[in-house]
């Protein structure tokens, strides 16, 4: 081979490793009771770190979705097309319970567990996750209506992913959608003008145009529409009890920034039948706690592209070199790395400390679930937010290479505004967090409670949380201060949850840098004296 094409130091891929081995999540899956699932989540994610599930990933984003409205006869049809690497991601996830698994799971800490390896899975491939969360979201809405619930909640918790136009009771698995959002009014959804006409024998016929459909092959939908009553929830199967297809019509597919493997739809209602869920008036009400747990899943997607990218950033550092030195080992790049790393596992430690307060507050902890309506709202929000700028961080570091499609960090800066816009965009979250302290002061109480259980480990955090009380008493302006008092709000949380649990290292630099006021508007602006290489080893998968 000519000397022009030697290939020298190029980094080798990112295989053969546990995508589980990730300290900092097996730590929470502990505290929360739900260690009896590590030998599975170890089983994931050492499938998730083979270069065939890289495969599937690569696979399923570059053949998208194709929309099929019609056969070759002029009928209606209304299907979508997938690559067979994305069926292959959707079984994986479906039998290893990250779908509706936990609703039907009474083992300590399932949701949790769940958890842990939704966020394990999702480093393979984001866009699958939609429907996977979706299905795990909807268990909640319908058990609403306790009929549905007794003949559907089975299938969808089942452990097989059956896909295919069919009746759903005549299936082994079942996947849930949602179809909420239209084109005047997005997370407005009181603005809705789809309509449910009631029928004779107690079902209701919908007519209308949703905006945004997820996963518009799944088996059933939770959509709202005015009824008589006014807004109410209703469940809508693609396939009818008697074999013939609802009128649930596929416009056309969305022409996405990212999340391009998953088919999202603008749809129409053409007289379809539905079930109502719930009570006439009370769709937001039913379909509430369905967003909540999506939202869940919003923290923790965000957190899980934090850590692969943190991961691959660290990996081509370690591997590459410039200016006669390993690019970890020269001080700016480690300030960099590190400071990936330590917002990395700061999203990681919250998102995992929320689906123990969902599993606590399922329980019937009472104090859990303020805990858990406050800080997954300042969460969502905040984490979320964080998401993009640590993505386009992390393919920095990879330079040039970072910038093509095949190192996949392309894949992941895409993806990654998705989840702060996915089930109420920035503003809404902020004002969701406003919302839940105006209304129930019990809530503020038991968030402040939470907090203070790291009271006098650290000073900045001691600071931190005397500041926010005093910003919470003034009232002037509160909703034009929205956004700074809920991130304040996010960064305490995380800063008392590593002092309390996280690695030494990691802590102390958090709360230097986050809470401490000495840190700079990028990565790459952590204060000295900080053990970088501490915090570094926690993301090596070497």
């Amino acid at each position: 081979m000519s000397p022009t094409h030697e290939v020298t130091n190029q980094v080798p891929d990112l295989h053969g490793h546990d995508v589980a081995a990730d300290p900092t999540l097996l730590a929470a899956l502990d505290r929360a009771g739900a260690g009896w699932a590590a030998p599975e989540l170890h089983e994931l994610g050492r499938l998730a770190g083979t270069e065939q599930a890289a495969e599937w990933g690569r696979l399923a984003n570059e053949y998208e979705p194709v929309l099929r409205t019609h056969d070759r006869y002029g009928h209606r049809i209304d299907e979508v097309e997938f690559h067979p690497a994305w069926h292959e991601l959707m079984r994986t996830a479906v039998s290893h319970g990250l779908h509706a698994a936990p609703w039907r799971d009474d083992r300590p800490g399932a949701h949790t567990a769940r958890a842990a390896k939704f966020y394990v899975w999702g480093q393979v491939e984001a866009g699958h996750s939609c429907p996977i969360s979706m299905t795990y979201a909807s268990v909640p809405a319908l058990r609403s209506a306790p009929e549905l619930a007794e003949r559907l909640e089975p299938l969808l918790a089942a452990s097989e992913y059956d896909f295919g136009l069919r009746e759903p009771g005549s299936k082994r698995g079942l996947i849930a959608g949602m179809s909420m959002t239209e084109k005047q009014g997005g997370s407005d959804v009181r603005t809705n003008t789809t309509s449910a006409v009631p029928q004779a024998d107690g079902t209701y016929r919908l007519t209308g145009h949703k905006w945004f459909t997820s996963a518009p092959m799944s088996d059933l939908f939770l959509t709202l529409a005015q009824a008589p009553g006014g807004l109410s929830c209703f469940m809508l199967p693609r396939v009818l009890p008697d074999g013939s297809r609802n009128r649930i019509l596929l416009q056309r597919l969305k022409d996405k920034l990212g999340n391009r493997s998953n088919a999202s739809a603008e749809i129409e209602y053409d007289g379809a039948v539905g079930w109502l869920v719930g009570e006439e008036g009370r769709g937001v009400q039913t379909i509430i706690e369905m967003v909540n747990m999506t939202r869940l899943d919003c923290t923790l997607g965000a957190a899980s592209g934090m850590r692969l990218g943190a991961v691959r950033a660290l990996h081509h550092a370690t591997h590459r070199r410039a200016f006669g030195a390993a690019l970890v080992d020269q001080p700016l790049m480690r300030n960099v790395l590190a400071d990936l790393v330590v917002e990395s596992e700061a999203a990681t430690t919250v998102a995992l400390r929320l689906a123990a307060a969902t599993d606590l507050a399922l329980a019937g902890d009472e104090q859990e679930a303020l805990v858990r309506r406050l800080g997954l709202a300042v969460s969502k929000y905040w984490v979320c937010k964080r998401g993009p700028a640590h993505a386009a961080e992390a393919l920095e570091c990879l330079g040039g290479n970072g910038y093509v499609e095949e190192s996949g960090m392309p894949r992941l800066y895409r993806e990654a505004p998705l989840v702060s816009i996915w089930e109420g965009s920035g503003n809404v979250a902020a004002l969701d967090a406003l919302r839940a302290m105006a209304k129930r002061p019990a809530t503020v109480e038991a968030f402040f409670a939470e907090l203070d259980q790291a009271a006098g480990a650290d000073r900045r955090l001691d600071a931190a949380v005397a500041g926010l009380r005093k910003q919470l008493g003034d009232l002037t302006d509160l909703e034009y201060r929205t956004r700074r008092v809920v991130e304040q709000l996010a960064l305490a949380f995380q800063g008392a949850l590593l002092v309390r649990h996280g690695d030494p290292a990691v802590a102390e630099a958090f709360c230097a840098s986050r809470l401490g006021g000495d840190h700079g508007g990028a990565f790459g602006t952590l204060p000295t004296g900080l053990d970088t290489e501490a915090i570094l080893v926690r993301a090596r998968h070497e």
